[in-house]
Formats: C-alpha cells, structure tokens, sequence
C-alpha cells in the first residue's frame, strides 16, 4: 500500500465496499450462544482507522455487538505484560491447531499447553493468568486494559454474559481438563467466569478499528496517545494473529488476505496494516469456520486493492 495514500480514497473505497457487499446475505448467525442468535442479519459496518487518528466508516459502523473471541490476542498481551514471554509460553503453544476454536482434546502431546491463546483452552489458560486475586481486581484490570485500546468506557452485554454462563459448560470442561494438565489453577469458576465477561464486552465496528490501529502503531491509542500495549510484545500478537486468527480458515486467510487479525462468532472481524491503519469490519452473518462472510469478502477486497498482504511489494 502506498502510505500517501489519501483519507478521501479510502473513503471512496470504504463506500464502495459496503454498497457491494451490503446485499450479500449468505452464511447464518451463530447459535451456540443463544443470545447471539438475536443480531440482526443485515448490520454491516466497515471502520478504518489511520495511526494518525481520522476513522473512515460506511454502514451500521455504531451498531453493538459483543466482542467474543477478537478479545483473546489483547488479553494475551495482558498476560505478557504481567508474567514476561518465558511464563506465558510454559502455558500456552504458539502454533496454529488446525481443530475448532472450541476443541476439547487439542492440547500439545508432550507439553499439555493449548495449541496457541487465540482458541477457547489458551484463551482460557490467559485469562487465568490475568484474573488477579479476587474477582473484582480481575474484572477491573480487563475494564481498563480494553479501554486503553478502544479509548472510551466499555460496558458489558448482561445478557450475553448470562447467557455464556448457562450454556457455557464446554468451556468449563476445557477448564477442567487444563486443570489436570497444570495449566490453570483451581479457582475454575473464577476464571471462567471472567473469561466470559470478556466475550461480552460491548464494541462496534469504529471501535474494532481503533483496537486494530491502536497495535498498528506499536500499542499507542491513535487517538487519546494512551499506551494500550508495551511495543515490544506487539509482534507476537500479530504473528499469531496472521497464522492462528481466523479458525479453521486461517492458511487461507494468510495466503488470500496477508493481514494480522481476528474474528469473532459474533461477526466481528479486526486488521492490523502495521504502521499504517486498523480496519474493523461487523456483519453477523458468520460461514461454517465462524467467520463474518461479508467481513471476509471486505478485507480480501481491501487487500487486494490497497495491497496490504504482508508479504506484497508496496509502492
């Protein structure tokens, strides 16, 4: 991508994007948390946001949503950022697992760390790490350090949250399991229990590309120059991005599209333009890896046009 690149192209691009896309209603809303299952199928929002501050958006780009599972790489920036790399890796791989998100059994043979922290047992095995003394300094310390990123007051989706702890016994077993391997402690229920709180922070599209032009420029908030994120550990959330951050579709994520990011069931989906932009893109209507079909076909496009894929010659 050319970086003098004009607000007004991408614009224009933004713009163009979201009329193209807008009537593409293929893929269904996620049903495994019950509540997401009440989204409405045709929100579509497209963010970007530059390092220097300015958001270009199209669509329904304040519609809220929860943020799910884009939440697992900054909480493992969390995690680095109060244990250091060498304790964090004793818990948790960094390669990608090629199973579910929400695998039971995928734990490394000889090791019994998860695969990587973007599926729900290293997700878990993080936010473990995080959680603090008691449930409150737990649930303080996520408030602020999402704030950081997004650079306003969050709130939680009471219902998703609830929801999540009704039906959210899959996760528990992972807890479980990982407890016997050692990777967690015993306090399971308060791990779990912030876990999913974490998945129900409320965002939208405009926030998404804040988060993502916020590790863009090297954990600095764009816009209210807060540091979200010690530089140093910005490339490891992106590496793992790149190669774990969309599911099952995540080799043809790198090999098509060539940007850092995550995805959400909720159908959120965050890019890194590292030193350039962050692009956050919500369409709830999610294909069988669990990604947003819409958001997909946006960021492929975008990559294509602005030749962002990581690995692409730049003018």
């Amino acid at each position: 991508m050319n970086k003098n690149i004009s607000v007004e192209l991408l614009n224009e691009i933004v713009q163009e994007l979201y009329h193209k896309y807008k009537g593409v209603n293929d893929g269904s809303l996620a049903t495994y948390i019950p509540e997401l299952a009440k989204a409405k199928p045709n929100h579509f929002g497209i963010s970007i946001t530059t390092i220097d501050g300015e958001t270009i958006s199209a669509g329904d780009f304040e519609a809220p949503f929860t943020i799910q599972s884009v939440s697992k790489p900054f909480v493992f920036g969390m995690a680095l950022e109060k244990h250091g790399m060498d304790h964090v890796r004793s818990k948790v791989g960094v390669e990608p697992s090629g199973e579910p998100f929400h695998s039971i059994i995928k734990l490394d043979t000889d090791s019994k760390r998860p695969a990587n922290p973007l599926v729900n047992a290293g997700a878990i095995a993080m936010t473990d790490l995080v959680k603090g003394t008691t449930q409150k300094e737990g649930r303080d310390f996520l408030q602020k350090s999402f704030e950081a990123y997004v650079g306003h007051p969050l709130n939680i989706d009471l219902s998703v949250y609830e929801s999540e702890i009704d039906t959210g016994h899959r996760n528990r077993a992972i807890a479980h399991l990982m407890l016997h391997f050692g990777m967690i402690d015993k306090e399971i229920e308060k791990t779990v229990d912030l876990y999913f709180r974490q998945c129900s922070f409320i965002i939208n599209s405009s926030d998404l590309s804040t988060m993502a032009a916020t590790l863009a420029k090297d954990g600095l908030n764009p816009k209210t120059g807060e540091r979200a994120l010690e530089e140093r550990y910005v490339k490891s959330l992106l590496t793992l991005m790149l190669t774990c951050g969309l599911y099952t579709y995540a080799g043809e994520w790198a090999f098509n599209v060539g940007i850092p990011a995550k995805s959400g069931v909720s159908g959120g989906i965050l890019g890194v333009v590292p030193g350039r932009m962050g692009i956050g893109v919500y369409s709830p209507l999610v294909d069988s890896h669990g990604n947003s079909v819409r958001g997909v076909k946006v960021f492929e496009e975008l990559s294509q046009k602005l030749k962002l894929h990581v690995l692409e010659k730049n003018p």
